[in-house]
């Protein structure tokens, strides 16, 4: 499957969607599209991972470091769509806990138009 990624703004709510797997040689570009959200003065970032068939240590890595930038910035950082792959590794690195997970981009876009 051949890695894709897309960003925009909406609403000022920073959207990144990606798809294909998420490793050592792709998650330089997911990392590269989240950057500029934390630069900008967005609600928060939400990264539909919907199309993720599999991601490893380096990716989970690249949504930590997210994470922390979000947290430096005081921005919302929310993970949605979730497929079994990467749900499994969150949750073997108890990072399902960590992050703020929703079933889908609408729940997450309307949790964060509400705040």
């Amino acid at each position: 499957m051949t890695f894709k990624i897309k960003s925009r703004i909406n609403d000022n709510i920073g959207m990144v969607m990606v798809e294909g797997e998420v490793d050592m040689f792709t998650s330089p570009d997911l990392r590269d599209k989240l950057l500029p959200f934390f630069k900008k003065k967005v609600k928060g970032i939400i990264v539909d991972l919907t199309g993720v068939s599999f991601m490893d240590s380096s990716g989970i890595a690249t949504l930590v470091e997210g994470l922390q930038w979000s947290k430096k910035e005081k921005r919302e950082f929310i993970l949605t769509g979730l497929g079994a792959n990467v749900l499994n590794a969150l949750t073997l690195t108890k990072l399902n806990t960590v992050f703020s997970i929703k079933a889908d981009t609408a729940g997450a876009y309307q949790e964060l138009r509400g705040n």
